[in-house]
């Protein structure tokens, strides 16, 4: 979770990004080169082929189809393959990302084919891309076509060399093409294929986010449906009963003092209305993030200035405080539920996310009105809002429907995420008795990994909760007469999201088991990662239906339904994962260490000078990585995983030896230990990488000669293992569409990117290493 905002109508609602609303780069970072290849040409040739249609990326560096082939035969690239227009859909974060340090602004819009306005929308609104591509653009020059010369053919005939001596039999050809997933998860499970859970279940609401819908504005792009038919019957199939959705209200609802901020909002509220009639069909219920009001450019207030609240930078809030803001917020709810009756309902955050009330990122002491209230009197009043809306809205229903409601109502569920402790009961006590409060389970555990003692503060799969935090506020809720819901992480955290679950399911059927005993009402699944049928949603659904089962039958149950004869092998791999897991280096590193690219990742000659970014651009700023936590502790702590999860993975594949196994029970074997080697690589990857960069800066100061070579050796070392490592993520996501793709980010890398590491590796052996020892 993290800040952002908005553009529409031409008010930039939310967030900061000058560059890409006014057409003008600010001065920059100068940005980075890729010395394993000739030039930014190639390079971006490279990084492209195959993820853009060769028309387009010939036209953008105004180029002939025929001259790009060229170059790409030149570094060993095989002949372009059809890009579909759902592929080019789903992967515009992937190629945003991958070019960021290529091309200026202007051919980053014609790469895409998008106009400036969806450029913005999609940095601010797509959860928040621009702070995790840093909040800056670096300085690129225009890439122009220029026929190659001598040092970029020699250059490119050794990438073509490398390609070789590394792949003698040839580049393994894809056996799954990307997001083959998507078509894969889009049909219905064959019947026996996955438990579908019936009767009561002790946790309800169960709800979370699709594994592959689009972010940004979901409900005016019909072709990449957020939840199609098949999806929502493998949902329900593991276990849920719910989904949420990503909306901004001014985009669904007429904005009342500039209607052109809304365009379209009527065809967004019927698409909506459709889906929830769809999903309900299939048993799951549609539930709406809300995060309003978005904050406004300081040129709206010129017109309204009764309206504002706190600035900040050059916009500020709708003050919520203000009767008329207030009127807006119910109105525009009482529209959508009087519309869609059957939405299963909204969940809130009001203190975090996008800057909304003048409280909501703690400044409302720069408000005229809200300085003369307390945080707690605003943020309880903003939720009284929404629930007065919601309401009003089922009445208007009732009223011009003649239908009397069955009590099956949208809901408001409260989270309480960003409350300071000194607000949390003063809101709690004010909140209307219909609500749910909402607490992240596993918050302000005590951990302690490698010495170093810690507070959990993020999702986690590696500490089992529920924590005091939460504990503490769903008894306040409770005498309060108010339902608790567990915001919890059951498929993956961002410890690692580059695969679709993590296996620790120990620690998730504990986790779960803990709440069922807590007598939680109901379960957030997850934020935007997490929402792949996985065998961790089901064991909690197992939980939560079944009061006498423990942690380990509900392990025991799904692992037999899923891998037959396997099943009892699997579970002792799944305790051995959670064990490794649970010596995760938890801290406040957690968002930029490269967990999520692993192997993909660049080593670096030179210190980049970049700051690593939110999930986005690791670079090689290692004391991001850390937190708190010695370096060395740290690299201590990931090989321990590594090992941890490459022993159960040994073990497990000894057991299964000589099984007999039917096909279905046989692939699902093989993606589970796909997911399970991922994050083996992973973690012994960015251990290497905190380990070359360390080694790096010493070699440079190191005055003993025989400490130098031994350093240089190690530094050797290091790079043999990451080709080793980026070949066998190459192998494993060729053959599993799945590995490194998430929701919110796309893909974090593509199997070119693997290939480029090892490139990136071979030529810091072939050129940099033999200037050191010199």
């Amino acid at each position: 979770m993290a800040t952002g905002s908005v553009i529409s109508g031409g008010f930039l609602l939310s967030g900061n990004i000058s560059f890409a609303k006014t057409g003008i780069e600010p001065e920059g970072k100068r940005a980075l080169t890729f010395c394993h290849f000739p030039d930014v040409l190639h390079t971006y040739i490279w990084r492209n082929w195959n993820l853009v249609p060769l028309s387009r990326l010939a036209k953008v560096v105004r180029a002939t189809s025929g001259e790009l082939l060229s170059v790409a035969k030149s570094m060993g690239l095989p002949e372009p393959s059809p890009i579909s227009a759902d592929h080019q859909r789903r992967s515009y974060l992937t190629v945003i990302r991958r070019n960021w340090h290529l091309l200026p602004r202007e051919q980053l819009l014609e790469l895409l084919n998008w106009s400036d306005e969806q450029l913005t929308f999609t940095l601010q609104e797509d959860d928040f891309f621009y702070i995790k591509l840093g909040s800056l653009k670096p300085v690129c020059k225009p890439v122009l076509f220029v026929k190659q010369d001598h040092d970029a053919e020699i250059k490119s005939a050794w990438i073509n060399g490398v390609l070789h001596q590394e792949f003698p039999d040839g580049i393994p050809a894809m056996e799954e093409s990307l997001f083959h997933f998507v078509s894969e998860l889009s049909t219905p499970p064959e019947k026996g294929e996955s438990q579908v859970f019936t009767g009561s279940s002790g946790f309800s609401p169960r709800f979370g986010y699709s594994y592959f819908a689009l972010f940004g504005d979901p409900l005016l792009e019909p072709e990449t449906d957020p939840l199609p038919d098949g999806y929502l019957a493998r949902m329900v199939a593991s276990g849920m009963d719910g989904a949420w959705m990503h909306l901004v209200l001014s985009k669904i609802t007429p904005f009342p003092w500039d209607t052109s901020v809304s365009n379209k909002w009527e065809q967004r509220l019927e698409n909506l209305k459709k889906l929830v009639f769809r999903a309900k069909k299939q048993g799951i219920g549609i539930y709406l993030y809300l995060n309003e009001p978005r904050n406004l450019p300081l040129r709206f207030f010129d017109q309204y200035p009764h309206l504002k609240g706190v600035t900040s930078g050059n916009q500020a809030s709708l003050c919520t405080s203000h009767p008329d803001v207030q009127k807006y917020l119910i109105d525009s709810l009482a529209l959508i539920t009087a519309s869609i009756p059957d939405l299963a309902g909204f969940f809130s955050i009001t203190a975090s996310e996008n800057p909304t009330n003048c409280w909501s990122h703690s400044k409302g002491g720069g408000c005229p009105r809200c300085s003369k209230r307390t945080a707690a009197e605003v943020i309880s009043e903003l939720n009284i809002c929404y629930q007065k809306g919601i309401g009003n809205g089922i009445q208007n229903y009732e009223q011009t429907s003649g239908k009397i409601s069955t009590g099956n109502t949208p809901r408001l569920i409260v989270w309480d995420w960003g409350w300071h402790d000194d607000w949390v009961e003063d809101i709690i006590r004010s909140l209307p008795k219909q609500v749910a409060l909402m607490s992240v389970s596993e918050w302000d555990l005590c951990i302690e990994r490698g010495g170093i003692k810690g507070k959990i503060g993020e999702y986690s799969i590696s500490a089992v909760g529920p924590g005091p935090r939460a504990q503490r506020h769903w008894k306040i809720a409770r005498d309060c007469g108010l339902k608790v819901v567990a915001k919890i992480q059951a498929g993956n955290t961002w410890e690692i999201a580059a695969v679709p679950y993590i296996p620790a399911m120990e620690n998730v059927a504990t986790h779960a088991e803990n709440l069922r005993n807590a007598h939680v009402n109901g379960l957030m699944l997850g934020w935007t990662l997490g929402g792949y049928p996985s065998p961790n949603l089901e064991i909690v659904a197992a939980i939560g239906n079944e009061p006498s089962l423990t942690a380990l039958m509900a392990m025991e149950l799904v692992a037999k339904r899923r891998f037959g004869n396997a099943g009892p092998a699997v579970v002792r791999a799944w305790r051995s994962y959670s064990i490794a897991f649970s010596e995760f280096p938890f801290g406040s590193g957690l968002y930029f260490a490269p967990m999520q690219v692993g192997p993909a990742n660049l080593l670096w000659e030179k210190p980049t000078n970049y700051n690593a970014t939110m999930v986005g651009l690791p670079y090689d700023a290692v004391v991001n990585w850390i937190g708190n936590y010695p370096v060395k502790v740290y690299i201590h702590q990931l090989q321990r995983i590594a090992d941890g999860f490459d022993q159960g993975l040994t073990e497990l594949h000894r057991q299964i030896s000589g099984l007999i196994l039917t096909a279905k029970e046989r692939k699902a074997l093989v993606r589970e230990c796909n997911v399970a080697d991922t994050i083996a690589i992973h973690c012994r990857s960015v251990a290497n990488q905190a380990n070359f960069i360390t080694l790096r800066e010493s070699v440079i100061s190191v005055k003993n000669s025989e400490d130098r070579w031994k350093e240089i050796g190690e530094l050797e070392s290091i790079l043999h293992q990451e080709i080793i490592l980026a070949k066998r993520m190459y192998a494993l996501q060729c053959r599993d569409s799945r590995l490194g793709f998430e929701a919110s980010n796309h893909y974090f890398y593509t199997p070119a990117d693997l290939i480029e590491k090892v490139l990136n590796c071979r030529d810091l052996l072939d050129r940099w290493l033999p200037g050191l020892r010199k």
